[in-house]
């Protein structure tokens, strides 16, 4: 008797911590998700919709242009830092073009902002984009009033010529590459003039630079570094001039350059 009353305690015991096992078991599966930290494509997938919301009907689902003007290719969105610039425009309208005021919180600012520079990034570096993005949307400027920009207010002239660096242009680029690379041009490095104490100038395409130490590549080809206390250092950036052009391009600018290079076949 003794034996069975063992046995039966033992089987209460296991099925009573299968019973607690299993019941722990199920709060876990019905207990709240455990929080998560937002993620970048949360951010765009929840811009995207507000975009569309509260901006799509002017500025088109895409952001390529409709009643209002194309934000993939505005300057104000290339310059944007996380909605500072983005949620100016938004928050404050643009009374005189038509835009109202929106009413919308930090966080839909920012999600919108991580939408537009998502979209801006992708046509930047996708290769569906040329497919995707036809050049009738890219050419909606004037030609001749990007002629006078370019030889006028812009400065184009001063460094560009038609005939010289800018020849057929339009046929060595894409349309979406011409224009990414006129608004952000590559390839040149920034230029080291050293001073030694002697007054001996070295220059050439800087290599490294640090609070410590500049080296740059020589007239001869050969890497020269100097320390930084012991020499006079000047940095010259060939692309001084399209950085500050940038801040000061107008969207219709913009629009009428690249009609201009588009012209130049």
């Amino acid at each position: 008797m003794s034996g069975n009353g063992l046995t039966f305690r033992r089987h209460v015991g296991k099925s009573g911590i299968l019973c607690a096992a299993i019941l722990f078991l199920a709060g876990l599966w019905n207990a709240p998700a455990w929080p998560q930290s937002d993620s970048p494509d949360a951010a765009i997938e929840r811009g995207h919709k507000l975009f569309e919301q509260s901006c799509g009907f002017c500025h088109g689902p895409d952001a390529t242009g409709a009643r209002g003007p194309d934000l993939l290719r505005s300057p104000l969105v290339a310059h944007d830092v996380k909605g500072d610039k983005i949620g100016e425009v938004i928050r404050l309208g643009r009374p005189d073009k038509g835009m109202p005021a929106l009413p919308l919180t930090d966080q839909q600012v920012l999600d919108i902002a991580a939408y537009l520079h998502a979209l801006a990034a992708q046509a930047l570096s996708s290769s569906e984009v040329p497919t995707k993005y036809p050049l009738e949307k890219l050419l909606t400027g004037n030609a001749e009033a990007g002629k006078t920009y370019f030889n006028g207010a812009g400065g184009c002239q001063g460094c560009h010529s038609p005939t010289g660096d800018l020849a057929a242009i339009a046929t060595k680029y894409s349309p979406i590459d011409l224009q990414a690379h006129m608004l952000y041009p590559e390839g040149k490095h920034s230029i080291a003039v050293v001073t030694l104490p002697s007054g001996e100038q070295i220059k050439g395409p800087l290599v490294h630079s640090d609070d410590f130490v500049i080296a740059l590549r020589d007239a001869s080809g050969w890497y020269r570094s100097f320390l930084r206390d012991q020499v006079k250092v000047e940095l010259q950036d060939p692309l001084a001039a399209h950085r500050e052009l940038l801040n000061k391009l107008k969207p219709a600018d913009v629009h009428n350059l690249f009609a201009y290079l588009e012209s130049l076949k």
